[in-house]
């Protein structure tokens, strides 16, 4: 596969060989380049509208989610939204910042962000919009912007209120409902979702919905034994399901207790498997191209679990050393790929170059 001038500077951007990859400020400008590029770019758009009536059908992208109608689908403009936050948020001296902050004081406009929370009631069969993945990302979203003690900050996390709002009592009310767990490597797993939403209640000291989170995990996963991650993964996963289980479950049990849950989880098979680079055949494809994701989640998923694990669990240090060899991976093929990869990998680069 040819390397584009793009991937040339990036290479040496990344140092293999010396040191696991960062998220340096040259990195953060070339990835910011994507969300700023296409958080505006309204087609080609994948909507994932129900239409009702014969009224929907001219009813835009635009018109319909006026603050995440870009970058090809709503939950890929969301996740792009944070990934905005967070690099002004942890660095504010980048050469884009200005541009960062005018596109975010446009998407976080008071109006436009009421628009999107009215969604889920002006229109039929919304109740299961971006369920669950979605949802997680938004809240995601929230926490960012919660945390953060900055003036513009507290004014765009007050105008996306009404959003998180209407998601949080969709979550609340959907979870109590859900008998199984949906154990796919995109969108639609429970693990997953259930991480953010996780972190977000207890940023958020919602200690209701920490203790409905906390039970349904245990209820899903305590017992699950012998995963076969040897199978993993499917043709156009970008998470790895057994991955996304155990960063959960550290998340919910004491470290002894995850331990103990963590030996018996996995097999020997099924750590050396997901151990594996992901073969990405052609970039171009708008879902081969999710395996590159997948190389970011496993590397955010083994830097977590490696926390997690004490200094003498021998799985520590390989996780650490494979998340690395993953983020060395995925870097430099997230420059060469389409818009199919350009809509949203490079928020999950920053997300795994979290430290």
């Amino acid at each position: 596969m040819k390397k584009n001038l793009l991937s040339l500077i990036v290479f040496p951007l990344l140092t293999f060989a010396q040191e696991a990859p960062k998220l340096t400020d040259e990195m953060a400008v070339k990835l910011s380049e994507k969300p700023l590029h296409c958080v505006n770019q309204e087609y080609p758009n994948k909507t994932a509208h129900i239409i009702n009536t014969a009224d929907e059908v001219t009813l835009s992208p635009k018109a319909l989610h006026p603050s995440f109608y870009g970058c090809f689908d709503w939950h890929s403009s969301v996740h792009g939204h944070w990934m905005l936050v967070r690099l002004l948020k942890t660095k504010p001296n980048l050469s884009v910042a200005r541009d960062i902050e005018n596109i975010l004081d446009n998407s976080f406009k008071k109006e436009n962000l009421q628009t999107e929370a009215d969604y889920f009631t002006k229109y039929q069969l919304t109740t299961t919009f971006e369920r669950t993945y979605g949802w997680a990302w938004l809240l995601k979203l929230d926490e960012e912007l919660m945390t953060w003690d900055h003036p513009k900050a507290k004014i765009w996390h007050q105008n996306l209120k009404p959003l998180t709002e209407k998601i949080l009592a969709s979550w609340k009310t959907y979870l109590p409902k859900q008998t199984y767990p949906n154990r796919t490597g995109v969108h639609p797993n429970t693990a997953f979702a259930m991480v953010f939403a996780l972190d977000w209640a207890r940023a958020s000291n919602d200690k209701a919905f920490e203790n409905q989170l906390m039970e349904k995990a245990k209820y899903f996963y305590l017992n699950n034994t012998k995963t076969p991650a040897y199978l993993e993964p499917d043709g156009s996963d970008f998470f790895s399901p057994s991955l996304e289980i155990a960063d959960l479950m550290r998340r919910v049990l004491p470290q002894k207790e995850f331990v103990q849950w963590f030996d018996q989880f996995y097999e020997k098979r099924s750590l050396e498997n997901i151990k594996k680079i992901p073969l990405v055949s052609d970039l171009s494809d708008y879902q081969t191209v999710h395996l590159v994701g997948l190389s970011f989640t496993k590397a955010w998923c083994m830097k977590g679990i490696a926390q997690a694990l004490p200094n003498t669990h021998p799985v520590k240090k390989e996780f650490l050393q494979s998340a690395d060899v993953f983020l060395s991976n995925g870097l430099p093929l997230l420059f060469q790929g389409n818009y199919g990869g350009d809509h949203w990998l490079a928020s999950f680069a920053v997300y795994a170059l979290e430290d």
